[in-house]
């Protein structure tokens, strides 16, 4: 199935998700690679500085590893594909203009936006109304 790629139907159809719990971002050497083999990892990106993981905040304290401030995950349930144009730059203004800092992941079906823990609701809230106009 192919994604959407209208920038109307996106935002019409974004439906955004917040997921439960609380995820942080983490960096490890390139050579500890099998430390991190957790499935509940949910992105690895190779940088040249490290490997950075986004995983639940239970498994980076249970490995120990440092991290970033707590973040809530908020999936947009609408298809998007790789190709559309415009829909971070909407996302990013509707949370630009609540003053929430976003981390915005594409993935293959979806974008999938982390936010501070605190300010989720407020995200969330915001995104909804993204979709409504």
């Amino acid at each position: 199935m192919n994604g959407i790629t209208d920038l109307d139907r996106l935002l019409a159809e974004l439906e955004p998700s917040l997921a439960g719990g609380e995820f942080v971002f983490c960096t490890v050497p390139h050579e500890d690679v099998a430390r991190t083999s957790d499935p509940r990892v949910l992105c690895y990106f190779r940088e040249r500085e490290g490997l950075t993981l986004i995983l639940p905040a239970e498994v980076a304290v249970a490995e120990e590893l440092a991290a970033s401030a707590p973040m809530r995950m908020i999936t947009l349930t609408v298809h998007s594909s790789l190709e559309a144009v415009g829909l971070t730059a909407a996302v990013s203004a509707a949370l630009t203009g609540e003053g929430v800092s976003a981390n915005v992941v594409a993935a293959y079906h979806h974008d999938h936006i982390f936010v501070p823990a605190a300010d989720a609701e407020r995200a969330l809230e915001a995104l909804r109304r993204l979709s409504r106009r």
